[in-house]
């Protein structure tokens, strides 16, 4: 029995040290609305862990052009992060290219495609994930776009729209073209973001293209981020989307494979809070745009407080602004900050 107990103990300290000197990229995953440069910068300030962040998609105007907003988000002086790659939501090889044009002129080298959004409103109109049955399409895209560009494309999609088998159609045609990665959230377009990701099927792509793949998909604690680890071991590229967001913890946690929140972790989430709080006061106009912003951010960040239900009816209730910073202030004092459970 003591032989047994040594052997284990031996094997915890081998996976612990197998963990520690293994090196890994951490990406951050795009979410609409949520991690523009505003979220990004205050993020990378007070928290880091992230190797490599994602715009969110830019989506050119009637007209062919880039949004204000989408120009202004990408802006290398906006930006203070270590790396930035744009990304693109298109069905049109043309508007494609415009925007490869764009992102290069800023500065950019690599574009990534979005065939992974899930919402309704994108996939009815046949992009993102909406596209991912037209395999024919994707072809005639990543064919003009290559012959006709110089820029670096990487791909973010989804298994399938339907169902989780009509990646094994696609890969073979991605892998025609000089892509960089392609990162699987490994749920179906049709789920959203509803149920449990399926790491088994990105295990089955692995063998199933030459490209370098990035697994995406329920990353929301270092036991879990383990938990799929074991199942990927090949992977050494993650990308982290509503957990950063719930939880701006966990990637430095993960880096450091530390399965405790730092001691001082309510002074540095109310710094960080303040500091993107004021970001979009400055930015948005009146205070009902500035609560409907803050309230959407606290559907995440509730979810690591101790009675999240509770934390986030406060906010709902929050009219105005003294009654949303009252809020926070109680939240910060009653509740402590435990991660995503």
């Amino acid at each position: 029995m003591a032989v047994l107990s040594k052997t284990i103990e031996a094997n915890s300290e081998i996976t612990i040290y197998k963990y520690l000197i293994m090196t890994f990229t951490l990406i951050s995953s795009p979410l609409q609305g949520f991690t523009d440069f505003k979220f990004r910068n205050a993020f990378n300030k007070y928290f880091g862990g992230i190797d490599t962040f994602y715009a969110p998609y830019i989506r050119l105007k009637d007209n062919m052009e880039m949004k204000s907003s989408n120009f202004r988000d990408i802006l290398p002086v906006n930006n203070t992060v270590t790396e930035l790659i744009p990304q693109v939501l298109t069905n049109d090889a043309d508007e494609f290219l415009l925007v490869a044009k764009d992102v290069q002129e800023l500065g950019y080298k690599e574009l990534n495609w979005n065939l992974g959004c899930p919402s309704p409103t994108v996939t009815k109109r046949g992009l993102g994930s909406g596209l991912l049955p037209d395999v024919e399409q994707i072809d005639n895209i990543l064919y003009k776009v290559h012959s006709k560009s110089d820029i670096i494309v990487s791909v973010k999609m989804r298994p399938g729209f339907d169902n989780n088998e009509e990646i094994f159609k696609i890969l073979p045609v991605l892998d025609k073209y000089p892509l960089k990665n392609i990162a699987v959230h490994a749920r179906t377009g049709k789920q959203q973001y509803k149920g449990e990701a399926d790491p088994e099927t990105f295990k089955r792509c692995i063998g199933n293209t030459r490209h370098k793949l990035i697994y995406n998909g329920d990353i929301t604690s270092v036991e879990k981020f383990r938990e799929i680890q074991q199942l990927l071991p090949e992977t050494d590229t993650w990308m982290i989307g509503r957990g950063v967001i719930a939880d701006p913890f966990l990637p430095q946690m993960i880096k450091t494979n530390s399965t405790q929140h730092p001691e001082n972790n309510i002074e540095i989430f109310k710094e960080f809070h303040d500091e993107l709080y004021g970001e979009y006061e400055q930015a948005l106009s009146g205070a009902s745009h500035l609560l409907t912003k803050m309230y959407h951010f606290w559907e995440y960040f509730s979810m690591s407080f101790t009675n999240s239900h509770k934390v986030l009816k406060k906010f709902k209730k929050a009219k105005t602004i003294v009654a949303y910073k009252s809020a926070v202030s109680e939240t910060l004092r009653q509740e402590r900050f435990v991660g995503i459970k």
